[in-house]
């Protein structure tokens, strides 16, 4: 069964000519799931990829993050919008398709040093990925893979990812926007 056959496609999401793919269809079907972190976790269990810390993004991120940590045995840390965690935190600004948007972690979250495996369901313009990756690096630890279901090559996150130098992984792609 094809991961990308279980994605559905809203068309005009979250406006007119966008073509939202939500993976809630992929995680509610119980195959679908477990190919998917049973996919991520073989490709990361090799140890090709070296990390200590998975790092998920608010908020599909953090189901995908959340059970490769399980099955990986690493700790997991959330980056989520502003006002969302309780302890002190770090923030961070970004652009989005639509607008801005502010990302926060605990400032206690990730120590100098480490390596992480920043997870979130889909890549689009690579904002909020680059985003997340600049509070890892405020707070010391190196980002060793950028982990997704789904990437939009013709959005162009990708390329934007890449040239800043992070390596990236996705499960599937769709074309368009």
């Amino acid at each position: 069964m094809p991961i990308k056959s279980k994605i559905r496609t809203v068309p005009d999401y979250p406006k007119k000519g966008i073509m939202f793919r939500d993976i809630t269809t992929l995680i509610k079907d119980p195959v679908g799931f477990r190919l998917v972190i049973d996919s991520l976790t073989q490709r990361y269990i090799t140890g090709d990829v070296r990390f200590n810390v998975i790092v998920g993004i608010e908020s599909r991120g953090f189901i995908i993050g959340g059970a490769l940590s399980y099955t990986l045995g690493r700790g997991f840390v959330p980056i989520r919008k502003k006002g969302k965690l309780p302890a002190e935190t770090i923030k961070h600004e970004y652009e989005l398709e639509y607008g801005t948007d502010i990302i926060e972690i605990h400032k206690d979250a990730i120590k100098k040093g480490d390596r992480i495996l920043l997870v979130d369901d889909l890549l689009a313009t690579g904002g909020t990925a680059l985003a997340a990756a600049a509070l890892i690096e405020k707070l010391g630890g190196t980002v060793s893979e950028m982990c997704f279901i789904v990437d939009l090559p013709d959005v162009g996150g990708r390329k934007k990812v890449e040239a800043k130098g992070y390596k990236v992984f996705a499960l599937t792609e769709f074309e368009g926007d």
